[in-house]
């Protein structure tokens, strides 16, 4: 505990799940006085320098986050000796970076949801589902800062 100074989490376009763990678990570091560096990316490239999605954007105000500043950034080797916890938000994520690196990578579902995937709502049909995938992320986020950053959340 406490030797955690930085956390990556990783989704496919960096415009939806991972923009959302990165501000739920700024909230959570700011709110236990922690200082860490928490940043996101995604996998693919199709998005890069674009802000979260609206809806990412939507459910992230309606819970009373602000992650319309951040921009879309595509993962790179640098990242893996960068970071101290590296979270995937899907196997298929974890299983792109374990291709690219020997360190192992956290699973976000393992924390609170049994291994489950954080589904991607990008293909979901309108604003439904943004908000039960929201839920997920904050209670997956909040059991890792218990499990590796803070008990004091």
């Amino acid at each position: 505990m406490g030797s955690v100074k930085s956390i990556l989490f990783v989704c496919l376009g960096n415009i939806c799940r991972s923009p959302l763990a990165e501000g739920i678990a700024k909230g959570y570091a700011k709110s236990a006085g922690l200082e860490l560096r928490i940043e996101s990316r995604g996998t693919g490239h199709w998005h890069v320098g674009k802000p979260p999605c609206e809806n990412s954007q939507k459910v992230a105000r309606i819970n009373g986050l602000d992650i319309s500043s951040q921009r879309a950034r595509q993962l790179c080797q640098g990242d893996f000796t960068e970071f101290d916890i590296i979270v995937g938000l899907d196997q298929s994520n974890v299983d792109t970076m374990e291709a690219m690196t020997q360190r192992p990578i956290e699973k976000l579902g393992d924390y609170g949801h049994g291994g489950r995937d954080v589904p991607d709502p990008y293909f979901f049909e309108g604003f439904e589902g943004f908000d039960k995938v929201y839920a997920m992320i904050d209670e997956c986020v909040k059991e890792l800062f218990h499990a590796k950053v803070s008990k004091t959340l």
